[in-house]
């Protein structure tokens, strides 16, 4: 299976049938942005991005790179606050609702299809900041990501990253928000792994993505190992109308780290 095929046709499918995570920001939102109002901007769920996460002077005038991050919502915002804006995205609707809020706001955003584990297109230290929201998930490795953020990453710069606890990993889909839910698998998680055949091919006939759970060492060590130091952490939970799992545990993170030269 090419997994990043099947993914590309989901988030596109996601695109078409108005998930939450591909629905462009609206002008209200945008005229926030314009006068420095950013907290619509989340890496996880629901929480707003300190702004002393973005740096001295916020993002105005950085090179920002948008890291597997399009759908018109925090590209068009940074734009607006006015970075200069890159989108790299490997759906092509996705980057798409960027291209439409870019023309129905005025805004300049460059948009890029490409695999968030390969930057080859993008020369070294072209970024001050990237701006990498929950999307790890959806590909098989993530240390490449890591290691190609630094590469692209000026010095002094800083990556903004949020990822999914996986804890969420170890139990059934189906019972997650049940008091009586079971741990059922390992972490790492894979789809591939756990479904059977028959499960892939209903999933894939659904439009449904290929998701992966990734360690905690390759979301945060693999982080330190690519070079970066972690300058900042927080945690998240779910939408508020889901609630169990927040009884146990925060199913996501959020992790500033900066390219230093020590």
């Amino acid at each position: 299976m090419d997994i990043a095929d099947h993914n590309r046709k989901a988030w596109n499918g996601y695109v078409a049938s108005g998930n939450k995570w591909t629905k462009p920001f609206s002008p209200a939102q945008i005229k926030n942005a314009r006068a420095g109002d950013l907290s619509d901007v989340v890496l996880t769920p629901n929480k707003s991005i300190p702004m002393e996460w973005y740096g001295d002077g916020g993002v105005r005038g950085k090179q920002l790179l948008c890291l597997a991050g399009g759908g018109g919502q925090q590209g068009p915002m940074f734009a607006a606050a006015g970075a200069h804006v890159t989108v790299y995205d490997m759906s092509d609707g996705q980057l798409g609702q960027d291209r439409f809020v870019a023309e129905r706001e005025g805004l300049e955003i460059t948009t890029v299809q490409g695999d968030m584990r390969d930057l080859g297109v993008f020369e070294d230290a072209s970024f001050d900041l990237i701006f990498h929201p929950c999307s790890n998930g959806f590909v098989p490795e993530i240390l490449s990501v890591w290691k190609e953020a630094y590469r692209v990453l000026r010095s002094g710069g800083a990556l903004l990253s949020g990822f999914v606890n996986p804890a969420i990993f170890t139990y059934d889909e189906d019972d997650a928000d049940k008091p009586e839910a079971m741990l059922r698998h390992k972490v790492p998680y894979s789809d591939l792994e756990v479904l059977s055949k028959e499960e892939l091919e209903a999933r894939a006939a659904k439009g449904r993505a290929l998701e992966f759970g990734h360690s905690l060492q390759d979301q945060i060590g693999g982080q330190t190992a690519a070079g970066f130091l972690i300058a900042d952490f927080f945690a998240d939970g779910w939408s508020p109308e889901v609630g169990e799992r927040d009884r146990w545990f925060e199913p996501f993170f959020a992790t500033r780290a900066l390219k230093l030269d020590l």
